[in-house]
Formats: structure tokens, sequence, C-alpha cells
């Protein structure tokens, strides 16, 4: 006895085939946008920018002159160009362990059921919230020499007025600056906490652990990937610090003035980008290290999954399709 195919034939196949058709244009349609949206705002003016770093382009020229690698060994080899960059990975190296580990402890603490915990939380969010223009100015208020409430404050104990904002002090403002919004931290660490399995902690408890020994056992591999997320998150963040350099230095009489006014301190990577093509109208050198930047960025991360990525505990083995397939 001959069995009849269960491939459709005929009306039923051509259904079928109209079917995944219209299946096929509903998918293009909703992601058109997206692709359209990335492939204009992002794929083209990163491109744009590639090559323009192999050019010696002043921004106003019809002509860009070709110098090829030029570009690309100068900024390797200026002082003040690798001077920026090691300064924006200071900055990076204190700010992202201390992020990192004063939002975990907070959420810790802000984790018990303590008298008032809500109104804790609310008040150390609140900063993450505020825009970084408002807080750059907030804080360059405060540390003002003159009329600042800082050294008011100091001036309390003795201490004579200081010049924060000028010299190696504007490091210290920059990175108060940048901590002040730890909260976002603090309220996705509370949000990964809430996922810590009571039984397990319980467990350690019965076994004669202590608070410490339920941390490193139970709690820490749990949240493991949030904390992963959040160092990469504020690395990358960090690195592209920008808008509080420019807000903390003193008023500049002109926009052509803006980085000579910047405290050596201060001059991160971004800065002396920033620099470069509108201070010095250097579009193509600017590309350059705008590459580079690109390219010390996805170290980093790889640096960090490779390092970090070995002690994160995920609840589903994400290699496990893959073993399986």
């Amino acid at each position: 006895m001959r069995l009849k195919s269960a491939r459709p034939t005929g009306p039923a196949r051509r259904r079928r085939r109209s079917g995944r058709r219209g299946e096929a244009l509903a998918f293009y349609g909703f992601v058109s946008p997206w692709l359209i949206g990335t492939a204009v705002l992002t794929v083209f003016p990163v491109g744009y920018a590639f090559y323009l770093s192999f050019t010696a382009w002043d921004g106003i020229a019809p002509f860009k002159p070709w110098v090829g690698l030029d570009n690309y060994r100068e900024v390797l080899t200026s002082a003040d160009t690798l001077s920026s960059l090691a300064r924006t990975l200071t900055l990076v190296a204190i700010i992202v362990p201390t992020t990192i580990a004063g939002s975990l402890l907070l959420a810790l603490l802000l984790n018990e059921r303590v008298r008032g915990r809500t109104v804790f939380r609310t008040l150390i969010y609140i900063p993450a919230i505020v825009p970084p223009v408002a807080a750059s100015l907030i804080w360059k208020v405060a540390f003002d020499q003159n009329s600042g409430g800082v050294n008011r404050f100091l001036h309390i104990f003795g201490v004579n007025a200081l010049m924060w904002l000028t010299g190696n002090r504007a490091f210290i403002v920059l990175v108060i600056v940048l901590l002040w919004g730890i909260g976002a931290g603090l309220i996705i660490n509370l949000a990964a906490l809430q996922t810590v399995p009571a039984e397990q902690l319980e467990a350690v408890r019965l076994d004669g652990g202590g608070a410490f020994t339920a941390f490193r056992h139970v709690t820490l591999p749990v949240i493991s990937p949030v904390l992963l997320f959040q160092t990469v998150l504020v690395t990358i963040t960090t690195l592209q610090t920008f808008v509080p350099v420019l807000l903390l230095s003193p008023i500049s009489d002109g926009v052509a003035n803006v980085y000579t006014n910047i405290p050596n301190a201060n001059r991160v990577y971004m800065v002396d980008v920033y620099s470069q093509f509108f201070s010095y109208s250097r579009y193509g050198y600017g590309s350059a290290m705008l590459t580079i930047f690109f390219l010390v960025i996805v170290a980093l991360t790889v640096l960090i999954f490779k390092v970090a990525g070995r002690s994160v505990f995920y609840a589903v083995d994400p290699n496990a399709a893959a073993k399986e397939g």
C-alpha cells in the first residue's frame, strides 16, 4: 500500500506560502524602523568617522587630503593624548570599583527590614535622576572658593578657603560628582537581592553559617550577573566622561578658550577629542582618536568578561543549548 505524502499540495500549499510571505512582510515591516535608524544614525556616522580618520580634513574645506595612517601614528605617539588616556583609565579605576562596592553595600543595608528604609532608599536614589548638567552645576556652586558651602564648612575648623575647581583638587571634585549618582546601582542591586532564594539562606543558617558565609556562598553567586552588567555599564559610562568636566571648569570668555580653562588634572580623553574637533579643527585627527578609543572600550569590555565572567553564576547554563546542538 502506497502512503500519501504529508507535504501539502495544490491550494493548501499555496495558502501556506502566502501565509509565510505575509509573516515575513510583517516581520520586516516591524523591524525596518530600527534597522533604518541604526543604519542612518549609527552605521553611517561610524563609517564616515573611520574614513575621516585617514584624512587631514579641517571640517570646512570641500576636499579631504588623504594622509593614510599618519593620524594614528600621531595619536599613539602624542604625549598629551596618551596622558589624557592614562588619566581617563585612572578615573575608571577609581569610579568603577567604588560604585559597584558602594551600591552593593548600600543595597545590603537597605534590604534589611528597618524603620524608614523607604525614605533612605528615596533620598539615595534622587541624585541618580538629576541630569548631569544640573548635578555638575550644583557641585560647582558647592565647591566655589568664595561662596561655596564646602569652604564655609571647613572654615568652622579653621581651614582657609581652598581653590577646589582648579589644580589637582579639581579631580577630587570630578570624582565626587561621578559618585553622586550611585543610587542608580542601588536600585538595581535591591532588585537583584529580591531574587536570592530565602530557603538557601535559611539552609546556611541551619548549618551554622553566619551572614558573611550566606553572602559569599548564596547571595553573591545569585546576583553576580547583575554585578557583571553594572561593571561593564559603569566602565563604558566613565570612559565617556565629558559634560561634568566642562561644567566644573571656570567660566570661559569664549568657546575657543573652553579647553584652556580646564585644569590639567581633569583633561580626560573625551575632552581632548572635543578640543581637537572644535578648538583646533582637526577632524581627521579627532576621528582617529575616537577610533582608537572605540578599540580601547571594546578591549576593556572583553577583558571584563574574560576575567569577571568566570566568577559569574547563571541559573541557566548559557552553553547548554550549544552543547545539546
